[in-house]
């Protein structure tokens, strides 16, 4: 990390985080935050989605909620970016303050509630930004909707050909029962539904789901079975998680998601059955408690065919994403790997 960014983080810590989050944002979207520039190698270079992207570490959800960086988040030397969660109409989520940092566990807790302007609001951008580079959106549900599930299919339609590929959220902690459809039945119904849109629009946009980190083996074996039987193009876990584990910072105990460091091996350990448990037919992308290019690896090893990165951003800055590359690169090199592909899943 530089001076200069360094430096940067200092004074961002010293403001309220989703203050300092916002002004990150201007800083990336101004092109005055330091630009990691494009990262790639043969090894690096990676098929996500049916697309090349240069390398295999993206953006997460939640880091950019509405479209307002995605040039400078590729500056900064990201393989792949997504936007949102976005729902049909805008909504100002929880009250404030919604964002706490665990400095000394190097994590977060945040109750943002699917806080954004809505999809009419990012569309223009989103456009703006088609051919940059590979742009997911992280489809989410109005929190007064009386059809959630229909809220997905109203996102997916409406910013179908502004994205490459769409997520569908049912795994935040911080909108009232949302997580109920991560059961059986409300999941079978929920992906039948935008599996459907998926299929009948042109061109085909692939559908990830995202997944909490809370859930039993069973609670997985189902979300495995579904995954395949309704044909997802990926899995994407984890997001955050209600534990509150060997927290150690004053602010352990507000409510809401807990991402960052204390993440780490639990996602690693949804990973890794994740893959036992699909076999390798379907795609798996990999987040939570990713701050380095051991991290990535890890994950990488563990069956993920490219991971997300967020809140260790809080902590290491904007060319994080550029430095794991980079360090993946190398520890690649070193095992022996002529690429990403040929290491998914060579820690089983």
């Amino acid at each position: 990390m530089s001076w200069y960014e360094r430096a940067g983080l200092s004074l961002l810590h010293l403001m309220d985080p989703e203050d300092a989050h916002g002004l990150a944002l201007k800083a990336l979207r101004s092109g005055l935050a330091p630009g990691g520039g494009r990262v790639t190698s043969p090894r690096l270079a990676t098929r996500l989605f049916g697309a090349e992207i240069p390398n295999p570490v993206g953006t997460a959800a939640g880091f950019d909620k509405n479209a307002e960086a995605i040039r400078g988040t590729f500056a900064a030397g990201f393989g792949f970016v997504e936007i949102g969660a976005l729902t049909p109409r805008p909504q100002p989520g929880n009250p404030r303050p919604r964002l706490f940092r665990l400095d000394g566990d190097r994590a977060a807790i945040n109750r943002f509630g699917f806080n954004n302007r809505g999809m009419d609001d990012a569309l223009p951008r989103l456009e703006a930004a088609r051919g940059l580079g590979l742009v997911g959106v992280n489809l989410g549900a109005n929190k007064d909707s009386a059809d959630r599930a229909g809220d997905y299919v109203t996102v997916l339609e409406r910013l179908h050909g502004a994205a490459d590929f769409f997520t569908v959220n049912v795994s935040s902690p911080n909108t009232e029962r949302l997580r109920d459809l991560q059961g059986r039945a409300a999941l079978d119904a929920l992906l039948g539904r935008v599996v459907a849109v998926r299929d009948a629009l042109t061109p085909r946009r692939p559908v990830a789901l995202k997944i909490a980190p809370d859930l039993t083996e069973a609670e997985l074996g189902d979300i495995a079975e579904l995954a395949l039987a309704h044909g997802l193009d990926a899995v994407v876990a984890t997001n955050t998680t209600l534990s509150r584990a060997g927290l150690r910072s004053p602010a352990r105990g507000e409510a809401g998601g807990l991402s960052g460091a204390p993440l780490r091996e639990r996602a690693q350990a949804v990973m890794a059955t994740l893959r036992r448990l699909t076999g390798g037919k379907i795609t798996l992308i990999g987040v939570g408690g990713i701050g380095s290019a051991e991290d990535a690896y890890a994950r990488i090893r563990a069956g993920a065919s490219a991971v997300q990165v967020y809140t260790a951003m809080i902590y290491e800055g904007v060319t994080l994403g550029a430095r794991i590359a980079r360090g993946l690169d190398a520890l690649l090199e070193r095992d022996g790997f002529a690429s990403v592909a040929e290491a998914v899943g060579a820690g089983e």
